[in-house]
């Protein structure tokens, strides 16, 4: 009696630890659930491929696409395919795009990780990426590109809603 319970228990403790089995939920590493991943929505950056669109914060140019609608929570990154230099950079507070170049010397350097503390991808050489930028706050960003902006009018926007 006492072998046949041994040899179902261990039966059942085998039947658990193969792929049929009961596997524990994924954990941080500090025993709360791990949240599910965030999406990542990437924005396509050239000059060359994306050429003049109108959209309710003014005319758009060299993103793709011209205005991105996300979900708040998600994550943006900016893709440079063009072989030259290129930043997306915030406009803080803008609610159509200036007309006036809004970038100083500081959005050739990579800063900020969220929409509403504002951001800019650096500098980015072709097929390079940015940092993750997560959409933290419902609202609209403007953004364009310090080398051509005033130039092209290289600008677009992102909405989270």
């Amino acid at each position: 009696m006492i072998r046949a319970l041994i040899i179902s228990a261990s039966l059942t403790l085998l039947a658990s630890c193969t792929g049929g089995g009961i596997s524990a939920p994924s954990s941080n590493g500090n025993g709360m659930h791990a949240p599910p991943p965030a999406t990542v929505t990437t924005i396509d950056v050239s000059l060359l491929q994306h050429s003049t669109t109108n959209t309710p914060y003014g005319t758009s140019t060299g993103y793709a696409p011209p205005v991105t609608t996300v979900a708040v929570g998600s994550m943006i990154q900016f893709k440079n395919s063009d072989g030259f230099a290129h930043t997306a950079t915030s406009i803080a507070g803008a609610q159509q795009f200036p007309a006036a170049d809004p970038f100083s010397n500081a959005a050739l350097n990579q800063a900020g990780t969220t929409l509403s503390g504002g951001f800019s991808s650096g500098a980015l050489g072709g097929g390079a990426s940015s940092q993750m930028i997560l959409a933290d706050r419902a609202g609209v960003y403007l953004f364009g590109c310090f080398f051509h902006y005033a130039s092209a009018g290289m600008r677009a926007a992102i909405v989270a809603q």
